[in-house]
């Protein structure tokens, strides 16, 4: 079933009416210096997430109405050569706000006899640049700006008879919740700052592998490897996690990424699995490859870092993530690896 737009805005205010009275009575206990209530941290950062996530989808169908059908066009045209794939793949993901859906595109259009596997392989190396642009937004204090944001943008959305500016008006509707769900987050964990048990249950994230493989999980139950970065951001800003355990995070979310393109890719012809494996096979071969190396990246992080700033070596992570990824991708595009991705079963 489709919602209009003016249905979804109408059912988030009701969901803030559920979330800000939770996040007022854990303020207040904070304050007071209470014990920590369980549900309300619960309820908090579950409604902040969903918050995020609600955001990302209002900005993302914001963003598609405003391309409109070029977007399928640019695609099919600028596919023909690898590096113009792979900076179409960067933009493309960029636009709409999500890798997975790239990907989902991407076997549709294969399957549909629209574009071949050799054109896809490139725009899925770019699809994993191009998602790390929302991490990099994300991870730069701007939630303050967060209910100005909601307030211009509902504002363009509901009185503007302008298709144009009510477009604009959604994507910075949904641009501010997204900081704004990163604000009630970063709000409820702050209280787990000293408690002692989650201090110890977050420490096993350390763990790369645990980290990776709890990362994986989460990010295949909310489709979005956006939504994990931004917990991720959250954790490492109020310190519960160390820099190492959030890049083992952050890789996880790599993985975990792909399941979107695997569920669509059932009962799809060959060559259409064929993209959802290569969206698979790049991004664990990617994880396998930094994973030996996570302390020295942590270390290379912090050596951008004022220690003043604890929030910095979250953000620093985003940005060497990001300039980290790009030399990966030109590596795959002048090895013999993308003939390798043309060959692939496809059972």
């Amino acid at each position: 079933m489709m919602f209009s737009i003016k249905e979804k805005v109408f059912s988030l205010f009701w969901l803030c009416g559920l979330l800000v009275p939770l996040t007022i009575m854990g303020a207040a206990g904070e304050t007071k210096g209470q014990e920590l209530n369980p549900f309300n941290i619960t309820m908090g950062l579950l409604g902040g997430l969903a918050l995020f996530l609600y955001g990302m989808e209002l900005m993302s169908d914001g963003l598609k109405k405003a391309a409109g059908e070029k977007m399928k066009l640019i695609l099919a045209a600028l596919s023909k050569n690898r590096f113009l794939g792979v900076l179409t793949g960067t933009v493309t993901t960029a636009i709409i706000q999500s890798s997975s859906v790239t990907t989902v595109l991407l076997v549709g259009f294969v399957s549909a006899g629209l574009m071949s596997l050799s054109q896809s392989v490139s725009i899925i190396f770019g699809a994993n640049i191009g998602t790390t642009i929302t991490a990099q937004i994300i991870a730069f204090k701007v939630t303050k700006y967060a209910l100005l944001m909601i307030a211009v943008g509902f504002g363009m959305l509901f009185f503007s008879k302008k298709e144009a500016i009510r477009q604009y008006g959604g994507i910075l509707l949904g641009l501010g919740l997204v900081f704004y769900g990163m604000s009630v987050m970063s709000g409820t964990m702050k209280p787990l700052r000293t408690n002692e048990d989650f201090i110890n249950l977050m420490a096993n994230m350390s763990n790369p592998l645990l980290g990776i493989l709890t990362a994986a999980l989460f990010t295949a139950l909310v489709q979005s490897s956006s939504a994990t970065t931004g917990v991720v951001i959250v954790l490492a800003m109020q310190g519960i996690i160390t820099l190492e355990a959030g890049i083992a995070l952050s890789l996880g979310a790599n993985i975990g990424t792909c399941i979107t393109a695997g569920v669509a890719s059932i009962g799809k012809p060959r060559e259409a699995v064929r993209v959802a494996m290569v969206h698979v096979f790049f991004n664990t071969a990617g994880v396998i490859l930094i994973l030996p190396f996570i302390s020295p990246f942590a270390d290379l992080a912090r050596s951008f870092s004022p220690v003043a700033d604890p929030s910095m070596p979250c953000r620093m992570l985003l940005q060497r993530w990001c300039q980290g990824k790009l030399p990966m991708h030109i590596l795959f595009l002048m090895s013999p690896w993308q003939s390798f991705f043309y060959h692939l079963p496809h059972s």
